[in-house]
């Protein structure tokens, strides 16, 4: 296994570390300790050729905008809270509302735009980048010193990249977190990812009004462009007249429910390059975002930042789950450890 580390700039004076973790089939991941952000990740097509499968800029001022959470790690919570305020107990509290009327992905900096400490920590089988953060009491207007770990742990032998997030706090709070990696198994960008079929084993998700707030309504899949269940292409969403597609850009911007308590999956296949992505979590949702809105205003890569060039799952519980006591919850008890697990695992199909 080679670790690289390297200096990407500098956040306030202080030094930012981009590391580079490579296994002995030749895929690698890149991430820094400025928003845990996922730079890069190096995956093999079906004729063994590894090229890059998420969106990312190529230096520090661009991360240090990013409007579009590429790559990074979001909350303390994922998605948008309607208000901007909430009730825990007998106290309300305000945070800030950086979209719109709403509070979204932590506030404007939440954990996407904050430096974290690192470690590297070898084992036998893998190799994991642990990041470590004190989100202090009132941070983005949030209850509780809030310790956070987030660990990306690659194996040696397998492409698979495996992420654990983990939290205690001093105060009763919200957390609810994810990683925003935008998806792309076409390899440097050579496509969207409209031909790009996905997976889902989810029975139902959530109605969303104009802002994008789920509205409590669970719509059952059946008979619908929501239907997962059995891989389809991510052009139907694009393309349909359903009113909740036209609505979010045409396209998905929606909390699908997982399995509460188990391991649920899902699976990317870009059928061109055979690769696949299967993603496996602990978490109750979903929310299945297909860059319907990711525009053209700027330049990545090389690459004209556009509609559906990425595609991202955002393992986390249901948004704005504080105003819907019939979603799972995402308050966390003074004392009590927050814990969720994410796997994604490259891999490749065969032509039949």
């Amino acid at each position: 296994m080679l670790v690289q580390e390297k200096l990407f700039g500098f956040i306030d004076n202080r030094p930012v570390t981009l590391f580079t973790v490579r296994n002995k089939n030749g895929f690698e991941v890149s991430c820094m300790n400025y928003g845990c952000v996922i730079t890069e990740i190096l995956a093999s097509d079906r004729r063994g050729q590894y090229e890059n499968v998420v969106l990312g800029y190529d230096t520090l001022e661009d991360y240090g905008r990013n409007a579009k959470y590429l790559g990074a790690v979001v909350g303390r919570v994922a998605g948008r809270i309607k208000g901007g305020s909430f009730r825990l107990g007998e106290d309300v509290y305000n945070i800030p509302m950086n979209e719109n009327n709403n509070h979204l992905h932590g506030g404007p900096k939440g954990f996407s735009h904050v430096l974290w400490n690192s470690t590297i920590l070898e084992g036998d089988h893998e190799t994991t980048i642990e990041f470590t953060y004190l989100s202090r009491d009132r941070e983005e207007g949030y209850p509780g010193n809030l310790e956070m770990k987030v660990a990306y742990t690659i194996l040696h032998d397998e492409d698979t990249l495996s992420i654990t997030y983990s939290g205690i706090s001093d105060k009763d709070t919200l957390l609810n977190v994810t990683n925003h990696s935008y998806f792309n198994l076409s390899g440097n960008l050579k496509k969207d990812v409209l031909e790009h079929e996905l997976m889902i084993d989810s029975p139902a998700y959530l109605e969303l009004n104009e802002e994008f707030i789920p509205t409590g309504n669970l719509v059952p899949v059946e008979n619908s462009v929501f239907d997962f269940r059995e891989s389809r292409k991510i052009a139907d969403g694009a393309t349909s007249v359903h009113p909740q597609n036209v609505l979010v850009g045409n396209g998905y911007d929606h909390p699908f429910l997982l399995k509460e308590n188990e391991s649920s999956v899902m699976v990317l296949t870009d059928e061109a390059s055979g690769r696949q992505l299967v993603v496996e979590t602990t978490e109750s949702a979903v929310v299945l975002y297909t860059g319907n809105n990711l525009g053209n205003s700027e330049i990545m890569r090389g690459e004209q930042l556009r509609d559906y060039l990425g595609i991202c799952l955002e393992t986390q519980g249901p948004p704005d789950s504080i105003h819907h006591p019939h979603f799972p919850s995402s308050i966390l008890q003074e004392g009590k450890v927050y814990k969720s697990t994410t796997t994604y695992s490259f891999g490749v199909t065969m032509i039949e």
